[in-house]
């Protein structure tokens, strides 16, 4: 039976770029789950009968919006729902799934590197049939559609046992409960030479893996330890948990410091590696070296065609706007096109669907290609992995004959989170309002060559995206970027971008933050940070 269940409106259910995301007991508000699921099948049109994956990162809440959302698809006409054993998808293998069995789309549920429990994070996104996540026409339908909805469709059927495969019916619709590992561990199988790897691993090669309670702990164990040969206690914290062990499931060096002291300690193996809450996330640490989301990249890109998914080269390159110039000069040696795209992967989308790139990445530890159209970290743990047993060198050899090649771009990121959120639009209110006079400044050491507000000319549907953060670039190559972030549900994120690149092979050898000293305090003469946040220092560094 099919019910129709009156509802006011939420004014508050704005998705954004990575869907919506609120504290659990917002999303346990009775109706307002509904409402924002209701919302997103009636912005959308042509789904009767047709597929819908659905899966999650395992966090608080995951199997009951699960449940819930499989009585509204089936209430609004989908005909068949994929959804992972246990609730459990990682957000690639969601996008790879629904490539695969040519889904109308599906809905992944996480909340990305955000903390999970009772009183954490929650987060539903739609992604669209190619994989990748819904673009600005159907957020926006979504987020007008939440304005004055006053109903939603909900069949009445049992619960699905989602620990058991198999297939199921309910309201007319077929559920299918299948292995959320499979059909991504035979695609990493496509791209990357298993048996080189494997025999790196037999060789005496160590590896550890962080997957930090989250959702890549199946795949790891799938295919790290199983495929390739890896010591199952080389994977760490490899049980996905509802609350990710009590611990913030973002892999950078605050909250994968575990992992970072063990690759610089004299135990050290040889290569190390993290990854986030719903899995597309990733943290590459050499022994002794840790290597920069931006760094990544643009060695990822350079060594690419090591890969037998990569063979025939690379169609382009494109990064996120905050992400390092590294990637550029890969691009520029290779005769490849290089996009900088606003932050957001349905930017890279594009690209990939029209054949402009290959390989893209964001300085936020995410990095991907065309295999699917979401960031995907343990794609770029196999592809290190593969590069480094082809090229038999260490983390550290090919990390400097990369610098002495293309040199070093000096890179971090300070983040100021959960400020307010007033105080932090007032802070790029007047950063704004003197972007035109600041050519020629003297701050400290640089001198200012330009600055602008970010506006993106996408090359594929000529759509235009203004005001996505405030790039000043300094004569010699420095640079400073602004953006405030919408990933986090408290408050305000402020995130600070610094890099400087060095040419010199005799200079690349300094500590990064010492390196990015005078740009680290023109940004605070610029921004005047502590007067608008009141904040003496970053809440984490990266």
């Amino acid at each position: 039976m099919t019910r129709t269940v009156s509802i006011s409106p939420f004014k508050d259910q704005k998705p954004g770029t990575s869907g919506l995301r609120k504290k659990v007991p917002v999303f346990q508000a009775p109706g307002y789950t509904e409402a924002f699921i209701q919302s997103i099948f009636d912005s959308l049109e042509g789904f009767e009968g047709k597929t819908l994956v659905i899966g999650g990162d395992g966090r608080f809440y995951n199997r009951d919006v699960i449940q819930t959302a499989l009585r509204m698809a089936a209430a609004n006409g989908f005909g068949r729902v994929l959804v992972g054993q246990g609730g459990i998808l990682s957000t690639p293998a969601a996008s790879h799934m629904i490539r695969k069995y040519k889904a109308f789309g599906g809905l992944i549920l996480s909340a990305s590197h955000n903390p999970g429990g009772p009183t954490e994070d929650f987060g539903i996104k739609y992604n669209i049939s190619n994989g990748g996540p819904a673009p600005e026409t159907i957020t926006d339908a979504i987020y007008a559609r939440t304005q004055v909805i006053d109903r939603y469709l909900i069949a009445d059927f049992a619960d699905v046992d989602l620990d058991a495969l198999g297939t199921f019916e309910g309201g007319g619709m077929t559920i299918e409960v299948v292995d959320p590992v499979a059909d991504y561990a035979a695609l990493m199988e496509t791209l990357f030479d298993f048996d080189a790897i494997r025999a790196l691993v037999a060789g005496g090669f160590r590896i550890a893996f962080d997957a930090m309670h989250a959702v890549t702990g199946p795949y790891a164990r799938e295919i790290l330890v199983r495929r390739l040969g890896v010591d199952p206690a080389a994977v760490l914290n490899a049980t996905p948990l509802e609350d990710f062990g009590g611990h913030h499931p973002d892999p950078n060096l605050v909250h994968a410091k575990q992992l970072y002291d063990l690759m610089m300690s004299p135990e050290a193996p040889d290569f190390g590696a993290a990854s986030d809450g719903d899995g597309d996330r990733n943290l590459i640490i050499g022994r002794g070296v840790f290597v920069t989301p931006s760094d990544s990249l643009a060695m990822l890109a350079a060594n690419a065609h090591l890969a037998p998914g990569y063979k025939d080269g690379l169609k382009g390159i494109a990064r996120s706007m905050p992400t390092s110039g590294a990637a550029d000069r890969v691009a520029a040696k290779l005769g490849v096109e290089m996009h900088e795209t606003p932050t957001g992967w349905k930017f890279f989308g594009n690209l990939l669907d029209a054949s402009r790139c290959t390989i893209c990445g964001e300085e936020s530890a995410g990095t991907g290609s065309d295999h699917v159209r979401e960031k995907d970290g343990l794609w770029a743990v196999l592809l290190w992995l593969n590069i480094l047993a082809v090229r038999k060198q260490s983390v550290m050899e090919i990390v400097e004959d990369h610098w002495a090649e293309y040199g070093r771009t000096y890179y971090s990121r300070h983040d100021f989170e959960a400020i307010d959120t007033d105080q932090a639009n007032q802070l790029i209110s007047a950063l704004e309002g003197k972007l035109d006079s600041l050519a020629g400044h003297q701050v400290g050491s640089l001198t200012i060559e330009k600055a602008d507000s970010f506006t993106y000319h996408d090359p594929v549907d000529g759509s235009v995206s203004r005001n996505q953060g405030i790039r000043i670039f300094f004569e010699g190559g420095s640079r400073l970027v602004f953006r405030l972030s919408g990933t986090g549900t408290s408050g305000a994120t402020l995130r600070i971008y610094m890099e400087r690149h060095e040419h010199d092979p005799a200079r690349q050898g300094e500590e990064t933050q010492a390196a990015l000293a005078p740009v680290i305090e023109a940004a605070e003469a610029l921004a005047g940070i502590r007067k608008w946040t009141g904040r003496d220092a970053p809440t984490v560094i990266t």
